[in-house]
Formats: structure tokens, C-alpha cells, sequence
């Protein structure tokens, strides 16, 4: 991790299996990182190889997180041409992402009660908040994935149950609840009635998933905006 003021650190982890994996325990950690902060996600091919110790390799990263780019992308092409001079032995992987704030104007919260009459005024809730960020296009799709989400997560997980929307380039809808049970796709059979909340997320977004929180889990849905014309705003 490189703080805003360059200084470059091994974020200190908890050691767990290799993410992807699955059906392992593993232990969350979380990690306030200042506006403007870089972290960097790698696999061990990209800083250890038969002619360097990792942790010389660890140390010459840092160094290399450290210096100016222009991107983030041409950072990472900076990085693997120097630990990388020729073709890696082993799988490499390398994932950069700075921090950014986002206007508290770009982000609504709601608190919902684990009770399913509450779904309806959840919806109702959101498409008003869609429609006040000038995002009406949008509010068909939101309104059905905030009622699956939110439907999914009285029925099948526990309090405290909370929606949240993410206004930026794209809109993402962000449910989180009480449970630890991950949510799998699954097709439901014709005559089923129910089963098919997820699979329907799924379709009508760009990008959806899951993470796990040390309260529970937050099932997210990205939507793809369409881009504003020149001279208006949302």
C-alpha cells in the first residue's frame, strides 16, 4: 500500500487460502486507507522467482509503486517490465486501485425492517432517489433488483438488513444483511414459484457479487449509465 504521501508498506494480513479457491475458512480483516491511498493485489509469481527472495522482490515493488505514472495501467506496465524483464515461470497477477471519496449527494442509505411489507416503500424509496439523480432510464431495472435483493434478504438472512445506492459512472445497488451465507445462482424448474430473484439480477445488470463483512455479507448490482449529453446535467 502506498499512503497519499508516497510511503510504500506491506499492509500486515492475516494468512488465509488463495482467494477464488472456496470451501475454506478464511478471516476478514478491514483497513482504513486515506483519500488517494494505492493498493496493490498480487500473486506471488510477480515478486518471487528462482534468481530473487521474494522479499526482495516485495521491497523492489514497493519502490516501483512509489513513482509517477500517468495511469494506473501504465504503472502496472512499469511494474511488470521490471520484475518481469522476461517471461514469468509462474502465473502473475497484478490488480492497482486508488482510493477516491465520493459527495455524500452520491450516496443514499435506507435502514429496512426485516418484515416483507417493507419491500414496497424500499422500492419505492429507491426509483424516487433514481429519478432525483436524473436517472429515470435507470429506475425500471433498479426498482427490480432492489425488490429481489431486499426480498431475498428478509426471507433467507437475518437484521439488520440495509439498501444503499452508489451514484458514479455506473449505479450500483448494494444490499447487506446479518447473514454469512454466500446467495449461489440456480435455475428454477417451470412450475416453481420462487427461486429466480438472483438468476433475474444477473440478467438485467452489467456486473453483480457478493462480499462478506464483519457483520455479514452485502450482495452488490452494477448498472451500466448511459453516457450524459453534452450540456446537461444529472
Amino acid at each position: 500500500m502506498v499512503s497519499p504521501d508516497g510511503t510504500a508498506e506491506l499492509v500486515d494480513l492475516p494468512a488465509g487460502p488463495p482467494l477464488g479457491l472456496g470451501g475454506l475458512p478464511f478471516e476478514a480483516a478491514e483497513i482504513d486507507l486515506a483519500e488517494g491511498s494505492l493498493l496493490a493485489l498480487y500473486t506471488d509469481g510477480l515478486v518471487e522467482s528462482r534468481d530473487r527472495d521474494i522479499d526482495e522482490g516485495v521491497h523492489r515493488l514497493g519502490q516501483l509503486l512509489t513513482r509517477q505514472a500517468p495511469s494506473l495501467d501504465a504503472l502496472c506496465d512499469t511494474v511488470l517490465a521490471d520484475l518481469l524483464p522476461q517471461r514469468p515461470a509462474d502465473d502473475v497477477a497484478l490488480l492497482l486501485a486508488r482510493t477516491r471519496a465520493l459527495d455524500a449527494s452520491q450516496v443514499a442509505t435506507w435502514d429496512v425492517p426485516a418484515d416483507p411489507s417493507a419491500v414496497a416503500q424500499t422500492r419505492k424509496d429507491a426509483v424516487a432517489q433514481i429519478e432525483a439523480w436524473g436517472l429515470g432510464d435507470a429506475a425500471f431495472v433498479t426498482e427490480l433488483v432492489v425488490s429481489e435483493l431486499v426480498t431475498n434478504a428478509i426471507r433467507h438472512a437475518e437484521p439488520p438488513i440495509q439498501l444503499r445506492l452508489i451514484h458514479e459512472n455506473t449505479l450500483i445497488c448494494e444490499v447487506s444483511d446479518g447473514g454469512s451465507t454466500a446467495p449461489h445462482l440456480r435455475r428454477a424448474r417451470t412450475y416453481d414459484e420462487g427461486g429466480r430473484g438472483l438468476l433475474l439480477v444477473a440478467q438485467l445488470t452489467q456486473h453483480w457479487g457478493t462480499r462478506q463483512t464483519t457483520k455479514g455479507k452485502t450482495i452488490w448490482a452494477e448498472q451500466t449509465l448511459e453516457p450524459t449529453p453534452p450540456g446537461h446535467s444529472p
